[in-house]
């Protein structure tokens, strides 16, 4: 901070102070971890950042907040001994080409490690993304397994219905430039609607286009995997896939409005019998709540629903949302594609979807879905029915199988059609 010209006294804070040469810039798509550099945040020292943002930006202001109450050393440089990933991901070709991975760090895993001397030198430079090993036990696996559609393997599913597991969590960090190159933008039109729709929280982002890598305040992505994790890339080991988009209604509360967390346990199941078949499972649970809408939007639009002439209704479903949001949806599944660039993926063998949307967006990054599998009818709640038929008749869903060269045309079109 300064005292501004006037001699007024009156102190102004600065948010972004030159750099002053101290930290070499992010070199995104560098073929080595050495040449692109590690992403540094450093809040309390912004000539030794070179990113826009802060780590872990969802929870950035409650770490704002233990500092100001004196619950944390704001200079704390973490130690980060023993957190190394247990299962070896990458490098993969992809992480190579910065049009192919704009949403996530690939290398973001392997900091602890490389630049432990940073941090030596009391560089806060931290993981954007940890792997670890782990067991999951859900009531509709122990349904499964009572009904004869999964049997304990003793490896991964036991008898007591527990899956072994290796997951892994992603924080975002945005590739400016590639993040407007996928959506077909100018990206100094991104950066001013990011500064502008986030009531100026980021100045940084329309005065220091050095500055490439922006850490988003808004939550990532959970990957879980049944199988060896170090062959999801190979194209000879089949895949079960499922991509869920955050629905903590029913996800955790179990509300039968929608079918979310039928399809993901359905998901879960499909992946554990192509684990136990020799092949890989993936679970990627995206927190993007209601559309990323947000859950008050979400239960809005669940009121007008509800409350408007003649009931719920399928014909009126998006557009209740519309009319609440002003969007249908804000998931853009164009960046969905990073994390299968990320494990080096190609192929999906089986995806547990029926959304055109996820399809579309796979197909357009270069990634063949063999099979899609729609949720059986029994597992539909009779609240969701309305959700169905209005999914279905937006066309929503095709059962026709496609690759992604047989959709060539998708490219550069809307994920919607």
């Amino acid at each position: 901070m300064k005292k501004n010209k006037s001699g007024s006294g009156h102190i102004i804070l600065t948010s972004h102070p030159p750099r002053e040469g101290k930290v070499p810039g992010v070199k995104w798509g560098a073929k080595t971890l050495e040449e692109r550099w590690p992403i540094i945040a450093i809040m309390a020292d912004h000539a030794s950042s070179n990113v826009i943002g802060a780590y872990a930006g969802a929870y950035s202001v409650y770490r704002a907040m233990a500092a100001a109450i004196g619950a944390l050393d704001p200079l704390h440089v973490p130690d980060l001994t023993n957190t190394t990933p247990p299962e070896k991901i990458g490098p993969h070709p992809q992480w190579c080409d910065p049009e192919k991975i704009v949403s996530l760090d690939p290398w973001g895993h392997m900091v602890g490690d490389a630049f432990d001397d940073f941090r030596k030198r009391g560089l806060d430079v931290r993981p954007t993304i940890a792997v670890t090993q782990a067991h999951i036990n859900m009531p509709e696996i122990k349904d499964a397994m009572r009904e004869g559609r999964l049997k304990p393997d003793g490896d991964i599913l036991n008898d007591r219905g527990d899956v072994k597991v290796t997951k892994a969590a992603i924080d975002p960090v945005w590739y400016l430039p590639g993040i407007a190159k996928r959506f077909e933008i100018e990206e100094s039109d991104l950066r001013r609607a990011l500064f502008e729709f986030s009531g100026g929280m980021f100045p940084e982002l329309i005065t220091r286009n050095d500055l490439k890598i922006f850490l988003p305040p808004i939550g990532g992505h959970t990957l879980y995997f049944f199988g060896d994790p170090e062959t999801i890339h190979d194209p000879n080991v089949k895949l079960a896939c499922r991509v869920h988009d955050e629905c903590n209604g029913s996800d955790v509360f179990g509300s039968d409005i929608c079918t979310c967390r039928p399809y993901l346990c359905h998901g879960v199941e499909l992946c554990i019998e192509m684990a136990q078949k020799g092949g890989n499972g993936l679970i990627i649970y995206n927190r993007k709540e209601g559309r990323a809408l947000g859950e008050v939007t979400k239960f809005l639009v669940y009121n007008a629903r509800k409350r408007q002439e003649g009931g719920d209704r399928a014909d009126k479903y998006f557009e209740r949302t519309e009319c609440v949001a002003g969007v249908q949806d804000m998931r853009f599944q164009q960046l969905m594609p990073d994390m299968f660039h990320w494990l080096g993926v190609t192929k999906i063998d089986r995806f547990a979807s029926m959304s055109d949307m996820k399809f579309n967006a796979l197909a357009s990054a270069g990634i063949d879905v063999i099979e899609r599998i729609e949720i059986p009818p029994e597992l539909i709640p009779a609240d969701a029915a309305v959700e169905m038929e209005a999914k279905k008749a937006a066309g929503y869903f095709a059962k026709e199988s496609k690759t992604a060269s047989d959709l060539e045309h998708v490219k550069g079109r809307p994920l919607d059609e």
